[in-house]
């Protein structure tokens, strides 16, 4: 499928996480597994989507981030988020990029996700354009799941539970997202701005993003979870033990 102006593909990384619970003095996407930073495999990946995608930093966090990104050779737009109010409102300041207003279609992953494979990447690009979608997520089923993915009787999706910001027990086995997206950017944008219900988690008081789900289905958008990731897909540094094996 050639890309019209219509259909342009954008990348966000958001890449804000200070580091702190892992106990790194720098942000944690600049953390380098086997040598190589969480950022740069995340660039690699993205590149034959957007050769040049847009990063959410933090303000103690942009000096490193754009250090790096020179020493390696890679291009990306800078935005910075302010304060720590979370992932929603970290992905609203997509408005401030100069990529914002050429894209219509954002593929979003968070910055401390190292092993995210390109053909996951690109089967969800593939099916969200084959199926028009207005979202689309990658899922896997596994045991223990933080997040959970809600369907109907038909399969549909329904929403996404983030269970800690719920309040909800954890669920000894099902479906969960990875925190990789890809959405029509006017949809998404607009209801950051909204206040709806699940808008600010019970738990942290945070912004969050996954609540959005439910209310595009509700309000009729095309929502579709393709359990495609891979047990290396689903890899996070959130403390180093996370990724210890992997070193």
């Amino acid at each position: 499928m050639s890309e019209t102006p219509r259909d342009k593909i954008g990348a966000l990384i958001v890449a804000a996480g200070r580091g702190t619970r892992a106990g790194l003095p720098y942000p944690k996407t600049l953390y380098p597994i086997q040598g190589k930073p969480i950022l740069w495999r995340l660039l690699d990946v993205l590149k034959p989507h957007d050769p040049q995608p847009t990063v959410v930093v933090s303000p103690g966090g942009q000096a490193d981030v754009a250090a790096s990104l020179q020493s390696g050779g890679y291009a990306a737009h800078l935005v910075v988020q302010p304060e720590p109010r979370g992932m929603g409102h970290a992905v609203s300041f997509f408005k401030d990029s100069p990529a914002y207003a050429q894209t219509e279609h954002v593929i979003l992953v968070w910055g401390d996700i190292p092993f995210v494979q390109a053909e996951t990447i690109g089967e969800m690009v593939r099916v969200h354009r084959a199926h028009d979608n207005d979202f689309t997520f990658v899922t896997r089923v596994v045991d223990d799941p933080y997040t959970i993915v809600t369907r109907d009787a038909q399969g549909q999706v329904r929403g996404v539970v983030e269970t800690r910001e719920a309040g909800s027990e954890k669920q000894a086995h099902g479906e969960r997202e990875m925190g990789l997206f890809l959405f029509r950017k006017e949809a998404v944008m607009s209801l950051l701005q909204d206040e709806l219900p699940g808008k600010w988690g019970g738990h942290t008081g945070e912004h969050g993003f996954l609540y959005l789900i439910g209310h595009l289905v509700a309000k009729g958008y095309k929502v579709e979870a393709i359990p495609v990731a891979t047990e290396m897909d689903l890899v996070s540094l959130n403390s180093l033990s996370d990724i210890r094996d992997y070193l």
